[in-house]
């Protein structure tokens, strides 16, 4: 790879590694490193790390290492490794956090009214931990509370999205009239203007439960986590004239 620095390599190597790991090996691979949801019996506390180098497919990984590939080489050129490293992780866990967070509201929301309607809550966690439902709930709940609520328990995360999502963020704060010409735009367009109408519709698609190609299990919510995070980071150090200084 030309012009890429060491620790975009690096990252590039290890997510491309467990990758190829987890073809081989298969769903208890999935079942180890994803990262769950705390209530649910399959978490483990390296999970919000490990799920950052897993993937659900070619074209998951393929975009996600294209981006850090593209936008993560200029970063680490200015900051150097161990402040780069440090912002990706960073952005990676704010990530989980928000997901998680917002799963959260969704999971206590419709358990509390579960609860309020004769349901405890024990009785609620341990047919879930059986990987099964209550069909009453469907009744209780509604169509998409109900979606939201076996959604938070039942799924996973993977993916280096969150971190890569700060990534793209850094750049645009860094080059803000840097032109990106992207695959599925015809012309040229400033980072200052495609990062924040990336995160927008990011946003929404979350809020409506959307997707634009159709389909589910795009964790939005982790995005536009990312996207905060490296915003928040950028905006401190830029602030304190931190952005200035390298980690070698």
């Amino acid at each position: 790879m030309r012009n890429v620095t060491e620790t975009v390599k690096q990252l590039i190597i290890i997510n491309v590694l467990f990758f190829i790991g987890t073809l081989i090996v298969g769903d208890p691979a999935y079942k180890m490193l994803a990262m769950f949801f705390p209530e649910n019996s399959g978490f483990q506390l390296w999970q919000p790390i490990s799920h950052m180098f897993m993937h659900g497919g070619y074209m998951h990984i393929f975009f996600n290492m294209f981006a850090l590939y593209s936008f993560g080489s200029a970063l680490e050129s200015f900051w150097g490794s161990k402040k780069f490293l440090f912002f990706y992780i960073s952005c990676g866990l704010g990530a989980a956090l928000l997901h998680t967070g917002i799963n959260y509201y969704y999971f206590n929301d419709a358990i509390n009214t579960l609860v309020a309607n004769g349901f405890p809550k024990v009785e609620i966690l341990q047919i879930l931990n059986e990987g099964k439902i209550n069909t009453q709930w469907k009744e209780l709940l509604t169509a998409s509370e109900y979606q939201n609520f076996i959604s938070a328990y039942m799924g996973t995360v993977v993916g280096a999205s969150g971190a890569i999502y700060g990534v793209i963020v850094a750049f645009a704060f860094m080059f803000p009239n840097a032109e990106l010409a992207l695959m599925f735009i015809p012309v040229p367009i400033k980072a200052k203007y495609f990062v924040p109408g990336l995160v927008l519709v990011d946003l929404y698609l979350g809020v409506s439960g959307q997707s634009i190609f159709g389909g589910g299990g795009i964790a939005h919510f982790a995005h536009v986590g990312g996207a905060l995070f490296g915003f928040l980071i950028m905006w401190y150090w830029k602030k304190n004239q931190f952005n200035d200084n390298r980690w070698d």
